[in-house]
């Protein structure tokens, strides 16, 4: 039976009081059903219905200036919303921290992963993502305030070794967007910059016996997709909603190089200025290998620019969890998709990929660590950013390298005569005694045997089995007054304790291609 086409206003009285909805989409706009979100949050307002519906999204969605998720923070509309991130949802994390709401951070890529044991009508998701975070129950088992008691990952065991389970549950809609749509419902993505969860989340929702409703930029005759660009098949699809001025994400209406249908030349980034930024990103470029390469939110980002200017592009395959396989991450708003890919695949099939060990080196941010190895960049204070797939990538990645500046806070440094010169230290120490949200557990990680560096822009430290070691000191850096004096913990330092390689912080090029390349041959 074909799917009808209908308004968004019309498809907001579908969501019920008390419902599970399941939404798709991802910062920026990027695949966000935005004219849906809207509807449903102008339905509350004008008659205070849906209520108490519990909310389930993977990825962080919206601008931080309250699209998104945050057109569903409305006192009394969600009761409970279970995400993937919450960095771009001020508003939302605003009712979390007054428990206005319940609350649950689950890495983003369990909720995508769990999508496909819903529609399969398994019982939940077994896996060791998790385990020894603030999601493991022990811990807190995901709750992001007081009142959130829900149950949501249990610890279980499967031939003597601790995994987390994840219970499926059951869901009564779905929001997901297409590109185009056919008479018959079916949803083809060709302008799309990732395709997420929707087929995932599409299946769970029909096998459910929910509600799925599709948002598309345009409505096309019967038999004229091209059953290739089909992402979700009609016979998923209940609702459609037609939404013209639909553009691929908040920063643009149409970029074809975002979405695979064109390659384009992408101009060069390259800063000479030697900023603490660019520091951490050399340094931390001298870890890559020639191999797959997952490249994280925020200053770890920059490592590719570092590896374009060290020619070194061509020889490395980034990726991040959205699906995106190859070309150029973007970053900021839309982190989440990349120019030029060559590839993009399901975000589940990703995490799968990450899970099983398929990234060689991992470049993340580093926002607090502590005495035992453990990163927080999930929850300070009333901030909340969520995990988002940092969990699953910490956990599945051969090698881990953190990047961040050593203190935070009005940090200003100089490079003179090749020597690091702090003119202003930062406010905030980042080496902390105990982190307030264990996002990352040095013990689990060692008992991997993952390899881990805290890379900073005057010291490098690695995570052995004695603890946190000083391996490594900037030339011009002060042991006790520039690194020791600000960190709350003594930290182990190494016998041979290394003066960091000294091109880091020369104005040219320096030149590590053949340093990296041969390391494919030992």
């Amino acid at each position: 039976m074909a799917p009808k086409f209908i308004s968004a206003k019309d498809a907001a009285v579908f969501i019920k009081d008390e419902c599970v909805l399941w939404i798709e989409g991802s910062s920026g706009g990027l695949n966000e059903p935005g004219a849906l979100y809207e509807a449903v949050s102008k339905r509350f307002e004008e008659d205070g219905h849906p209520k108490d519906i519990t909310l389930v999204h993977s990825n962080g969605i919206g601008d931080s200036k309250g699209l998104g998720t945050d057109l569903f923070a409305r006192e009394g509309l969600v009761k409970c919303c279970i995400g993937g991130h919450y960095g771009f949802a001020n508003q939302m994390v605003k009712m979390i921290n007054e428990n206005k709401l319940e609350a649950y951070n689950i890495p983003q890529g369990v909720i995508a992963q769990l999508a496909r044991e819903i529609a399969s009508g398994r019982p939940g998701l077994i896996t060791h993502v998790g385990l020894h975070t603030f999601v493991d129950p022990r811990i807190t088992g995901g709750a992001l305030n007081s009142i959130s008691k829900r149950k949501l990952v249990e610890v279980i065991d499967v031939k003597g070794k601790e995994y987390l389970f994840y219970p499926s549950f059951s869901i009564d809609v779905v929001f997901v967007r297409g590109t185009s749509a056919d008479e018959d419902g079916n949803i083809s993505m060709e302008d799309e910059v990732s395709y997420l969860n929707m087929l995932a989340a599409a299946q769970a929702g029909h096998n459910c016996g929910g509600i799925v409703i599709a948002q598309v930029k345009r409505k096309v005759k019967k038999g004229s997709l091209d059953a290739r660009l089909v992402k979700i098949p009609g016979i998923l699809v209940d609702y459609v909603v037609v939404e013209e001025k639909q553009w691929q994400s908040f920063v643009g209406e149409y970029n074809p190089a975002l979405c695979g249908a064109a390659k384009v030349v992408i101009a060069s980034t390259i800063e000479r200025e030697l900023s603490e930024r660019k520091i951490v990103a050399r340094r931390a470029a001298m870890e890559l290998i020639p191999g797959v390469i997952n490249l994280g939110f925020g200053m770890s980002s920059e490592v590719a620019s570092v590896a374009a200017e060290e020619g070194l592009a061509e020889d490395i395959v980034l990726t991040i969890e959205q699906g995106a396989v190859g070309g150029v991450p973007a970053s900021g708003l839309i982190f989440g998709c990349a120019m030029n890919p060559q590839a993009i695949i399901d975000q589940p099939n990703q995490f799968d990929f990450y899970d099983g060990g398929g990234i060689d080196v991992t470049f993340l941010g580093l926002a607090q660590a502590d005495q035992y190895g453990n990163v927080n960049v999930s929850k300070f204070g009333s901030r909340i950013a969520g995990a988002g797939g940092f969990i699953n990538i910490t956990q599945g990645a051969k090698s881990i390298v953190y990047c961040g500046t050593f203190t935070a806070g009005g940090l200003k440094i100089a490079i003179e005569d090749g020597k690091l010169k702090i003119l202003n230290e930062g406010k905030i120490k980042k080496f902390v005694s105990q982190v307030e949200h264990i996002t990352f557990s040095g013990q689990f990680a060692q008992t991997r045997n993952t390899p881990v560096l805290y890379v900073t822009e005057r010291a490098v430290f690695e995570l052995t089995p004695e603890g946190v070691t000083l391996i490594e000191i900037a030339p011009g850096i002060d042991l006790e007054k520039d690194i020791l004096a600000n960190m709350e913990f003594i930290p182990e330092i190494a016998k041979d304790l290394k003066e960091m390689n000294p091109r880091i912080f020369m104005s040219e090029v320096m030149g590590i291609k053949d340093i990296i390349l041969n390391k494919q041959k030992k």
